[in-house]
């Protein structure tokens, strides 16, 4: 009898520590498959420190919220891994798994890319921008414009409106004629010629030393609130604000082969987030921006000027002409300025 005890205790033993080894390596199992199909790698266009760069952390903290720790994002800052224009590239190549990126940086892939990724003179407002491309066909282009890429566009976002800095006063398309102006190079510089300005090609770096020195009397620089922070307004008293010429597309995209292998749940927690942080961003932006301008107001030696919708329909059919020269260049250019002139069109905004 005493043996018979031993032995069943033996058993239940047994069966104990099997069960614990069997939970210990399931938990084990499972811990090793998240961590192996779905941590990420993306790099961003901005620089760390940034406030853009901040906004896009908070998005990727989010993400890793909202599914549970089932998805983890490392994001780093521009030129940690490639250079800002390699990221689409790199991708394919599985070096990065995702890029939050302004689309424009692979106009040398196509042009297309330039098209949508900052169509001069066709945005007066963030969300025109975001409309368009979530109800106006630029979300569909965007997918269709990556698949050879293999990467898997996500949601579109953008910042606010570059603002415009002026050491003379500003108030229409005529007013531009003859301006000595820095635009960097590529359709900013061509559609702002086609104006009747100057442009020249000078770095930001050196845009405070070239208004300061008269080297140019206006400039196409960044947001309003960046360009009052850095005293631009103190030697440029005549901004243009809201801007009427530039505003980026600004992607969030992922190697289609990392896409495929999220769950449908998960994908569409990626998608949800990337809206949600579309609307934080140009929302943060837009009030650092009103905290500017106020500011600015408030200062009797800055006048901000304003364009009428007149003027900016001008402008806007001036720069057509450019994109018309864009859409020649490759028959998806052609398809996006299609897609995007009858949006336009379609809103009043042409």
């Amino acid at each position: 009898m005493p043996k018979m005890k031993v032995t069943i205790g033996l058993c239940n033993m047994i069966k104990t520590k099997t069960k614990l080894l069997v939970t210990a390596l399931s938990s084990l199992i499972a811990t090793s498959v998240l961590a192996a199909d779905f941590n990420f790698k993306f790099q961003s266009s901005d620089p760390s420190g940034v406030l853009n760069f901040e906004l896009q952390q908070d998005w990727a903290d989010r993400v890793e919220v909202m599914s549970g720790g089932r998805i983890s994002i490392d994001l780093l800052p521009t030129g940690s891994v490639v250079k800002h224009t390699e990221t689409l590239g790199s991708m394919k190549l599985g070096i990065l798994d995702g890029h939050i990126t302004s689309t424009s940086y692979f106009s040398g892939q196509d042009p297309a890319f330039s098209l949508l990724g900052g169509t001069v003179g066709a945005w007066s407002d963030p969300d025109q921008l975001l409309q368009f491309m979530n109800f106006g066909g630029g979300n569909e282009l965007m997918t269709e414009l990556y698949a050879p890429y293999g990467v898997h566009f996500i949601a579109a976002s953008t910042t606010s409106l570059e603002a415009f800095v002026s050491r003379v006063p500003l108030d229409g398309v005529d007013d531009l004629k003859g301006l000595k102006m820095r635009a960097p190079e590529g359709m900013v510089q061509k559609v702002f010629a086609a104006a009747g300005a100057a442009p020249v090609n000078l770095p930001g770096s050196e845009v405070f030393t070239g208004l300061s020195k008269g080297v140019i009397d206006a400039a196409d620089y960044t947001a309003f609130s960046t360009n009052h922070a850095q005293g631009m307004h103190d030697i440029a008293p005549h901004p243009v604000y809201p801007g009427f010429h530039s505003l980026p597309l600004v992607d969030v995209s992922m190697a289609s082969k990392k896409w495929d292998m999220l769950p449908a749940d998960l994908q569409e927690i990626m998608v949800v987030s990337a809206r949600d942080f579309a609307n934080r961003i140009t929302n943060t932006l837009k009030r650092a921006d009103a905290v500017a301008v106020a500011e600015a107001r408030a200062n009797p030696d800055i006048t901000i000027h304003d364009w009428s919708a007149e003027e900016r329909l001008k402008f806007r059919a001036i720069a057509r002409t450019q994109w018309e020269v864009t859409a020649k260049q490759s028959p998806s250019a052609r398809k996006a300025l299609d897609v995007l002139t009858a949006y336009l069109e379609s809103a009043g905004l042409l």
